[in-house]
């Protein structure tokens, strides 16, 4: 069990990296791009049925995607 928690705890370390890149303005062909398209490819497999079930959230001009904090919240319930 310690093992999964360590590998889910790496795996929240990795979206909350999601999160960042999400605010941040990639240039393709950059290091960053590189970091980010691995990153997206180990998330997108989670969050992209969480957020076909749970949509992003309307905020005026913005949406808020709630399905990283449901897998934190998931992750913590497990550990």
């Amino acid at each position: 069990m310690a093992l999964i928690c360590t590998l889910l705890g790496i795996y929240s370390w990795i979206i909350f990296a999601r999160i960042i890149l999400s605010w941040v303005r990639v240039e393709p062909g950059t290091g960053l791009a590189s970091v980010a398209s691995v990153v997206y490819n180990l998330t997108e497999p989670v969050l992209g049925p969480i957020r076909a079930v749970i949509p992003p959230m309307r905020l005026g001009v913005a949406a808020l995607d709630l399905s990283p904090l449901l897998v934190f919240l998931v992750i913590m319930i497990i550990c």
